[in-house]
């Protein structure tokens, strides 16, 4: 059982700079979107980091840039159930670092609810 609860994160494993996907992420993508392997590969990934593909980012006011699938608004994906494999498979067996971080900052605070962004003082 998972040492953390996704719904209490803005998303920040889908800010990493190379989301890599494999040929059934694509077809799975294309599948979801009724696309073809080849138009789903063009618009959803790119050659990047070495990778064949290379899922597609936007702008994100919190991290710069995010999955393209992600909603920044309500910080949550919007293909969950089509997301890639190494989405599914996150954190792996070791735990997730921005949970662990925000868990910290909540103690810290003596707040079970609230990370404050700025600093008064």
């Amino acid at each position: 059982m998972p040492a953390y609860n996704c719904k209490n994160c803005p998303g920040y494993c889908c800010s990493y700079p190379l989301i890599q996907l494999d040929r059934r992420d694509v077809a799975r993508l294309a599948k979801h979107h009724n696309m073809t392997f080849e138009e789903a590969r063009a618009k959803f990934t790119k050659k990047a980091h070495g990778a064949e593909f290379a899922m597609r980012r936007k702008a994100d006011p919190h991290f710069g840039k995010i999955c393209r699938f992600f909603d920044t608004k309500a910080r949550r994906c919007t293909i969950y159930q089509a997301r890639p494999a190494i989405c599914r498979q996150y954190p792996g067996t070791g735990r997730c670092g921005y949970y662990d971080f925000l868990m910290f900052e909540r103690r810290a605070q003596d707040d079970k609810d609230w990370v404050a962004t700025t600093s008064n003082g």
